[in-house]
């Protein structure tokens, strides 16, 4: 037997918010020039939001009020929430790209190359109906489930959910030595509360509310032994950006697949696509997706990498466990002769100069079926 473990966080936690800023400004600017780029990084702290990086000569957008929306629309807009979004101080520090940058990316004759030098990894498992690691599902799953409830108990100014913005899950699995999972060992949950909810209060609401949720869709995972921590360090009033500073790019293994796989490093949010470590990224997913839904493997992992302004991915990986049915080696051949690997490649294959960037800065990356890189249409028939 051995135990694995696997945490989430909330979009209202700091990390996170600065993702969704960075994401919300690429957002704006793919709107004015679908083939503008973009680097946008982000920083809050309790009475400031830094914005700050790169993009094409361009008509300025409204950064501010791009900032505002995602403060507002996450919930912090209130003095008793922590932070308020419309009072923080706003800095803009956005400036014009390097032209040899700019110069390495759009070549003259009209195609693309990679953004950056990188490497990038992608995973899938038939473990759940996602193909995303069962203990990162679950996580997620209880994020989602208190999510759910703030929104559906959010009606203008009026909050009546429990539950503020902040918060963090955590899952551990307990797997026999066939790497099966038996049970789920322990589910943590921190959330940022109301002031007037007791921390009995909370506990026993999350308990009988938001708990049955989940186990109701994994009833053969949770037993009469699987142990609950409810905010173990206590009431937690005090949270967001105002206690913690967020930063873009500091939450990548939870937005990739958790302890599952390995990341390549370099984060998503506030990339525009021909950035290779977000795109490039999305392909292997796709590609990682399709192989293992096909019934060609239980679980599958992929490693591209590139080289900054050259087209073609300048090593590319798969990893199966071993199966009869093919190598890995014939496997990748036939699957990387079948896609086009090169940056304007895969921005065609999931029209990836559109403003779709936002919704994707908090829940995963992956997993989701409303994104491009998650459907399952590739055709393998070797």
């Amino acid at each position: 037997m051995y135990q694995w473990t696997t945490e989430a966080v909330s979009q209202g936690h700091p990390d996170k918010v600065a993702d969704q800023i960075s994401d919300a400004v690429l957002d704006a600017y793919l709107s004015i020039d679908p083939n503008l780029r973009v680097a946008c990084e982000c920083m809050l702290m309790n009475d400031l939001v830094v914005v700050a990086g790169e993009v094409s000569p361009c008509e300025p957008i409204d950064v501010e009020a791009v900032v505002r929306n995602v403060l507002k629309r996450i919930g912090y807009d209130r003095d008793d929430h922590s932070y308020n979004g419309n009072k923080v101080a706003i800095l803009n520090k956005m400036t014009v790209q390097s032209p040899e940058i700019a110069q390495a990316v759009a070549k003259d004759d009209g195609s693309i190359g990679a953004g950056d030098q990188g490497i990038m990894f992608a995973y899938a498992t038939d473990a759940t109906k996602t193909f995303m690691p069962l203990a990162h599902h679950l996580a997620f799953k209880f994020i989602n489930a208190l999510e759910a409830d703030i929104s559906k108990n959010r009606n203008g100014d009026e909050w009546n959910s429990f539950f503020l913005p902040d918060a963090k899950t955590q899952v551990t699995i307990a797997y026999d030595d066939d790497n099966v999972p038996q049970y789920v060992e322990t589910v943590v949950v921190s959330t940022q509360h109301r002031k007037d909810v007791s921390l009995k209060q909370l506990r026993d609401y999350v308990l009988s509310v938001i708990v049955p949720n989940v186990e109701s869709a994994f009833p053969h995972l949770f037993t009469k032994d699987t142990r609950y921590l409810i905010n173990p360090a206590g009431a937690w009033h005090f949270g967001g950006p105002a206690a913690n500073t967020g930063l873009t790019g500091r939450k990548i293994v939870i937005d990739n697949y958790g302890g599952d796989c390995p990341i390549g490093g370099g984060a998503f949010s506030g990339k525009d696509p021909t950035k290779v470590d977000r795109s490039a990224a999305y392909m292997a997913r796709y590609l990682a997706k399709n192989i293992v839904a096909n019934g060609l493997c239980k679980e599958a992992k992929i490693q591209l990498s590139y080289a900054i302004g050259v087209e073609q991915p300048t090593s590319v990986r798969l990893i199966t466990p071993s199966n009869d049915k093919h190598s890995d080696w014939k496997l990748a051949k036939k699957l990387f002769e079948s896609v086009d690997l090169s940056p304007a490649g895969i921005i065609r294959q999931f029209d990836l100069r559109r403003p779709i960037y936002a919704s994707t800065a908090a829940g995963g990356h992956f997993g989701r079926d409303e994104f491009p890189w998650e459907r399952l249409d590739l055709n393998l028939n070797f």
